[in-house]
């Protein structure tokens, strides 16, 4: 098993990575846009996965029921201690 200190590490490359991706996604949506805009074409095209990968609220996964928002898993958050 790794240390505290590796795991913190490795955790840290992980957002790192993660922030990045992001970024070079968002600059390919706004060059694709930018490219539609100067062709005239219609944005964003049907069936255009960049697109595609943006987050829609429609999709959100509503609460079964009797399930409280606290059951709901987080995603993104980790539970490290403090001291």
């Amino acid at each position: 098993m790794a240390s505290k200190k590796r795991q913190q590490t490795i955790n840290k490359r992980n957002r790192e990575l993660a922030v990045a991706e992001k970024r070079a996604l968002k600059l390919q949506r706004k060059q694709a846009k930018r490219e539609a805009a100067r062709n005239g074409e219609p944005w964003p095209p049907e069936g255009d996965p960049v697109a595609d990968a943006q987050p829609d609220e429609s999709r959100a996964v509503e609460p079964q029921a009797g399930e409280t928002q606290a059951a709901a898993p987080q995603t993104g958050q980790t539970a490290e201690p403090a001291g």
